[in-house]
């Protein structure tokens, strides 16, 4: 059993910050890419941002130069700190990690519960 647990959301005026955090816990025997999506209402899930377990990084060009992706390997967690938010950025965001569980050894997707980020004044 795995599960991904994403805090950090909440309410914040434009121009703003915030940091999401997202630990796996489980049967875990390793993770590989881990990232952020997210769906503002209306409109489909996007990619934010990716990070291998190397640590490269890929961002979506809306986000490019204001969020920053990064991992802590020790701790099974990934954060997305966010800055200079726009109100744009609302939308509820999602975690996602590729891991290795222990009982198979094979690689699943697995998604957290989402959070809330509004973007307001």
């Amino acid at each position: 059993q795995v599960q991904l647990v994403e805090s950090g959301g909440g309410l914040v005026q434009p121009g703003g910050s915030l940091r999401l955090s997202c630990a796996a816990s489980g049967s875990i025997s390793s993770i590989n890419d881990m990232g952020w999506y997210r769906q503002a209402p209306g409109k489909q899930r996007e990619l934010v941002a990716t990070i291998t377990s190397g640590g490269s990084t890929n961002y979506a060009d809306s986000v490019k130069g204001r969020f920053t992706i990064s991992r802590d390997n020790a701790k099974n967690t990934v954060y997305l700190q966010m800055n200079s938010l726009k109100p744009e950025d609302t939308a509820v965001y999602y975690c996602r990690a590729r891991i290795v569980v222990v009982t198979t050894q094979r690689q699943y997707r697995y998604w957290g519960q989402g959070t809330q980020v509004t973007v307001s004044s």
